[in-house]
């Protein structure tokens, strides 16, 4: 490799590249796979949808602020917010 690649800013090196390759050669548990899913896990039984909202400055501040004295992300603390209104 002449440009050194990396993931999560570790370097992969060559014996981590042989050992995916023999990894898979041996092939995968497909099942195993489709069950594990992708992207986030779902919040309910019905797909949720994203949406854009602004805020101040101010707005994000006393939101990131919460969020962190709760230990909650954003989503979770306007998720209460709007249960509660």
């Amino acid at each position: 490799m002449s440009k050194r690649e990396t993931i999560n800013e570790t370097p992969v090196t060559g014996e981590q590249i042989d050992a995916w390759a023999a990894e898979a050669e041996t092939g995968y548990d497909v099942a195993a796979l489709k069950k594990r899913g992708r992207g986030r896990p779902g919040r309910g039984a019905e797909p949720s949808q994203v949406i854009a909202l602004r805020l101040t400055a101010d707005e994000i501040s006393a939101l990131d602020a919460r969020a962190e004295r709760e230990g909650k992300s954003r989503s979770e603390v306007i998720r209460e917010a709007l249960a509660s209104a």
